[in-house]
């Protein structure tokens, strides 16, 4: 089974991209990073007892108030609240990388556990290929089991700032901002998906800087990309032969490995260079 990672930054539109990836012509599985990185903090979670009893003491409004008109809600446990949250996470000061650093520690690990149990299912019922939707796929390591990465990107920031605000009407622009540039360059991801091999599959650049109809054009070429290097019939043997899938398996780890560090020289080189 092709494991397929999808990332991107904030406002660049991965999540449409998802969206057409899950419906016919195509159809295939979505693990959503997102949604498991919710599931795995709601109330009576592990992963919501350490946020609460690192962040509640010095984050007030961390929780969502109980509802006046719900007597029940007064004892029940009350669940997140995500914007505050992203106020003490996002932004580039040493204090909001170190507390998004301490959420990292605590959802990471949850949300990888996820992955893996639905990756194994996913493969199980037989299906050539499945999308790892991450937002953080290169920064989490999570680009090590996949067979390909494809970045959705933008040209323009402008662009990016302008969609996220308006989506999220609430953020004002020094939020939209933080949270751009906590979600990394864009430009950065599309380079690391290129150094992985454009050419050989490994890695897929989808440019959404027009509309829906130019985004459906990029997704089609990028799927008839990734199925010419990897076809459904490939997928059926490694499913009936597990011995051939696991060592597959091995071997793509192995060279995406490869990949990562000669990344990481090529970038000491540079900085060597200033």
């Amino acid at each position: 089974m092709l494991i397929i990672g999808l990332t991107g930054s904030i406002a660049t539109g991965k999540s449409t991209v998802s969206s057409l990836l899950s419906s016919p012509p195509y159809s295939l599985p979505i693990i959503d990073a997102d949604h498991l990185a919710r599931k795995v903090v709601e109330p009576g979670t592990p992963g919501y007892a350490a946020i609460v009893s690192y962040f509640g003491p010095s984050t007030p409004d961390l929780l969502l108030p109980s509802n006046p008109s719900d007597p029940a809600s007064k004892h029940a446990p009350r669940g997140l609240n995500r914007p505050a949250l992203g106020r003490r996470v996002f932004g580039t000061s040493e204090e909001r990388k170190r507390d998004r650093m301490i959420l990292n520690k605590i959802v990471h690990p949850a949300v990888r556990w996820e992955v893996y149990k639905a990756l194994v299912y996913y493969y199980l019922h037989g299906y050539w290929a499945v999308v790892l939707d991450v937002p953080l796929l290169f920064e989490s390591g999570m680009d090590l089991i996949c067979g390909t990465v494809v970045v959705v990107g933008v040209s323009d920031p402008k662009v990016q700032m302008a969609r996220l605000r308006a989506r999220d009407a609430h953020l004002s622009a020094e939020d939209a901002e933080n949270r751009v540039l906590s979600q990394g360059d864009v430009k950065g991801k599309v380079e690391k998906a290129e150094f992985r091999g454009v050419d050989s599959g490994r890695g897929v650049i989808v440019w959404n800087d027009g509309d829906r109809e130019e985004l459906e054009r990029e997704v089609k070429g990028a799927l008839g990309k990734i199925q010419g290097t990897s076809p459904r019939w490939w997928a059926w043997c490694l499913l009936l032969a597990p011995p051939l899938g696991v060592g597959v398996a091995a071997w793509n780890l192995a060279v995406n490995y490869g990949i990562r560090r000669r990344w990481e020289r090529k970038e000491a080189a540079e900085k060597a260079k200033l």
